[in-house]
Formats: structure tokens, sequence, C-alpha cells
């Protein structure tokens, strides 16, 4: 009986954090209190030029599926808007920007006002609307 009832606590744990991440994946929230609050990003950190009005940035691995879905998303939205740019940076490559993005699991997407600050960020894989929201409030 003792088996049961821990094999019962362990998948309703385990079906609660399953909820839990599925509700927040992809989910753009406000920049502030992470790592890079108040601090800007510049075209030297992310080795592009930003965009006039905003930059959207990804950070992928090769082996992350979502990453192309993101990239595709990310790519359209810059598209659709004048003076935004989509700058994706791999993971591996760039440690020192990961740790100093606060940057835990890929997809990470950043949106950035014209100067630089992170107004957004989602870990996962964003939708398009939520992207398009996102930016709209880092151009304002």
């Amino acid at each position: 009986m003792t088996g049961a009832l821990v094999a019962a606590v362990v998948l309703l744990a385990a079906t609660v954090f399953g909820l839990w991440r599925r509700h927040r994946d992809g989910r753009l929230r406000e920049g502030k209190g992470d790592v890079l609050d108040g601090d800007r990003l510049t075209a030297a950190d992310l080795g592009a030029e930003l965009g006039e009005r905003a930059t959207l940035v990804q950070f992928s691995t090769a082996f992350c599926a979502p990453c192309r879905a993101t990239r595709r998303i990310l790519g359209e939205v810059a598209a659709m808007v004048d003076g935004v740019a989509h700058i994706e940076i791999d993971a591996e490559s760039r440690l020192d920007l990961v740790r100093r993005a606060g940057v835990v699991r890929t997809p990470t997407v950043l949106v950035l006002d014209a100067a630089g600050r992170v107004v957004r960020r989602a870990a996962g894989a964003p939708r398009k609307p939520d992207v398009i929201a996102a930016l709209g409030e880092a151009i304002d």
C-alpha cells in the first residue's frame, strides 16, 4: 500500500509540474529582474547591428527542434515591421553572453528596445501574436 501511495504522489507532482511548465513555456514576460536588468546589449555584444526600432534576439543550439520554429516566427515578425532586426545567437559558442543574459534553455528570446534594453523575454518557443504584442511595447 505504501508503494502505491508513493507512486500516486510522484505522478501528481509530475503532472502539476508539467502543467505549470506548459503554462509558462514561450510566454513573453517582462524583462525586469533579469541579469540584464538596467543593462543594455550592444551591437558588439551581439555581433550584429541592432534594429533601428527594436531587436529580436534568439538564443539557439544546434540540437534544439523548437529553435527552428522560433527562427521562422521571429524572421516573419521582423520582416513585417520596419526597423526591427532578428539576431540569432548560437548559445554554445557564446557562453559569456548566455551567462550574462541568464539563459537556461533554448530557445530563449529577448525583445530589445531601440537602446538595447530587454523589454520582454521568453524561454521556449513564443507564439507569433505574443511576439508582435511585445514588439509593440518595445517600439512605444
